[in-house]
């Protein structure tokens, strides 16, 4: 069966679903940096996985890493890689907002992650077109990623945010002629069963610069694991392997984030590694449906 194609730096471009077993399992971000599994972990500051889980995760092959910038057991785990930092790529939600507060906040995490150099630094919860100028404006915090990144010390420049509409017109955002830099490299965005809203307002535009996209919330806050009042008779609701396997079944989603509350957690999501393929039509048809009535009876969220 046929592959998702590539482009030259390595991403996924093409169908990811072609009969019932067809899905890429790892992918190349970006030129220069290794193969990662789709399946990422993250932390988020409220969970509670040691560092010998993290290292678990790693072993069993979760090596796309996105840190949440609070000490934890990931960060520990990806402190004490030595060699094998090399086989990873690390991302850290990166909170500073201008020039002096990056270089302080790049130099903390190099010196808690013990590594001289961070693959992915992903500007943090960008909401606002004014957070936006102020990130791309001179004294801006893209002025010193730019600067690293150029220097060695970073490899792309990401950005988290829930305005769809604005992110996918910052995915455009270029730096004055003549040098017509794109800003950032790569996008973190919402995407689940119960919020598909990205498959209209921002693939489109990742697609056209063949931009990675990291997915977050793939499990709606663990609401996609619970029954609603409108389930037909006999329905179950689905464990959360299959809720990260319709993220990925998403030709435009690089690599879907899990972040575990703990071991069980972790080891559950791990039973998708055991059983990697793309889910059938109908198993699509029916999460989107469930989708649905999560999103009309679930938790509110922005």
């Amino acid at each position: 069966m046929r592959r998702g194609m590539r482009n030259e730096a390595g991403n996924a471009t093409g169908p990811l679903v072609e009969g019932e077993n067809a899905v890429e399992r790892t992918v190349r971000l970006a030129a220069g940096l290794p193969e990662v599994c789709r399946l990422g972990l993250a932390s988020r500051g409220n969970t509670h996985l040691r560092p010998q889980d993290a290292e678990h995760a790693i072993e069993s092959g979760l090596n796309y890493l996105n840190w949440c910038g609070k000490p934890d057991g990931l960060s520990t785990a990806i402190a004490g890689l030595g060699a094998r930092r090399r086989d990873v790529v690390v991302a850290v939600q990166f909170k500073a907002r201008t020039a002096s507060e990056a270089e302080r906040e790049l130099a903390s995490i190099l010196a808690r992650l013990k590594t001289d150099y961070l693959d992915v630094a992903t500007l943090y919860y960008v909401e606002s077109e004014r957070e936006w100028e102020t990130i791309v404006s001179p004294g801006g915090a893209w002025e010193t990623l730019a600067r690293h990144k150029r220097g060695g010390a970073l490899k792309l420049i990401g950005l988290t945010s829930h305005q769809r509409e604005l992110a996918a017109r910052w995915t455009r955002s270029k730096t004055p002629a003549p040098a017509g830099e794109y800003h950032i490299d790569l996008l973190m965005i919402r995407y689940n069963a119960a919020h598909r809203g990205a498959e209209e307002d921002v693939f489109p535009a990742t697609r056209r610069r063949e931009m990675p996209v990291v997915t977050f919330t793939g499990l709606r806050w663990r609401d996609l694991l619970a029954a609603t009042p409108e389930d037909p008779p006999g329905f179950r609701p689905p464990p959360a392997p299959e809720c990260y396997r319709f993220c990925l079944a998403n030709p435009s989603v690089t690599v879907a984030l899990s972040a575990p509350g703990d071991r069980a957690q972790l080891d559950e999501n791990l039973r998708l590694l055991d059983d990697w393929r793309a889910p059938g039509e109908a198993a699509l048809r029916e999460m989107r449906a469930h989708g649905d009535r999560v999103k009309r009876f679930g938790r509110e969220f922005w």
